[in-house]
């Protein structure tokens, strides 16, 4: 879609005082897809040089906001963790072409802060943080699941960017498991549920996205059994945080998410499940 409001593209790289009208702009799958005629300059990231995919020190995992979903499925295939897996179902999980694949960014579809947003629900689920820098230079960093704030609504200032998602050594080495569900063979995420199992202590985590307005990770020190899980997900996501939109009313997907859920628990405390 032409952007007839857009007047300039600057680069990043050139360090001009923010102002009203402008926008960042990664991969622009989203910018470019709909009107936005509250933009008068895209900002462009794309020749920042930002590594894709990063080790650092300690064993955790730099996912930069510029990195594709080409670059992070493509890196997830040979990533050696347990964890590895996790990656490529959500990566599938956007149900997209070849041509989105090769444009959208991670960074992007967590600035979204769409309910459905696949990467949102990947960093989430493995205890992701976001790095965030304002136009001063002065960075911060808080959780995924504080980041997205609701349906579309996110946690960043004036100028500020998402510059990349941390995720923690120990969330790569955890055993896990993926659960989606849509009212359609090929539609957007109704439900999307992940859970985590961590080695070394024994603790679960279970994170609900897709369902609810913004993503919901919930820990338990020990794995819980099934009336604890439900009980936990009830008293956690207010009845108003069950999304409601075309691909699915609040019922049924909370109805999803429970039954999810359950699956997961099961698979990962090993428990036989009932047929």
């Amino acid at each position: 879609m032409d952007l007839n409001t857009v007047l300039d593209v600057r680069d990043a790289r050139r360090r001009e005082p923010w102002r009203p009208g402008d926008a960042w702009l990664g991969g622009g799958t989203y910018l470019f897809s709909e009107p936005q005629p509250h933009i008068r300059r895209l900002v462009d990231l794309s020749r920042m040089g930002w590594p894709p995919l990063a080790w650092q020190p300690d064993g955790s995992l730099d996912i930069a906001a510029t990195c594709t979903i080409t670059e992070l499925s493509r890196f997830g295939r040979t990533l050696p963790a347990t964890a590895a897996p996790l990656v490529e179902q959500c990566c599938r999980a956007f149900l997209a072409s070849f041509k989105i694949w090769n444009m959208a960014t991670v960074g992007g579809n967590l600035c979204n802060g769409l309910p459905a947003g696949p990467m949102i629900s990947l960093t989430a689920g493995l205890d992701g943080s976001c790095l965030l820098q304002g136009q001063d230079g002065a960075t911060r960093r808080l959780p995924v699941t504080d980041f997205v704030l609701g349906a579309g609504v996110k946690d960043l200032r004036e100028g500020e960017l998402l510059r990349s998602v941390r995720v923690p050594a120990r969330a790569l080495a955890c055993r896990t498991a993926f659960r989606q569900a849509s009212l359609y063979g090929l539609g957007r995420s109704g439900a999307l549920v992940i859970g985590t199992c961590d080695p070394q202590d024994g603790s679960f985590s279970l994170t609900v996205s897709a369902a609810t307005t913004r993503p919901f990770r919930l820990w338990f020190a020990l794995p819980p059994t099934a009336a604890e899980l439900r009980a936990a997900i009830d008293d956690t996501v207010r009845p108003d945080e069950w999304f409601d939109d075309i691909h699915g009313l609040p019922a049924w997907r909370r109805h999803m998410a429970l039954l999810l859920a359950e699956e997961i628990r099961r698979e990962l405390t090993l428990e036989e499940v009932s047929r």
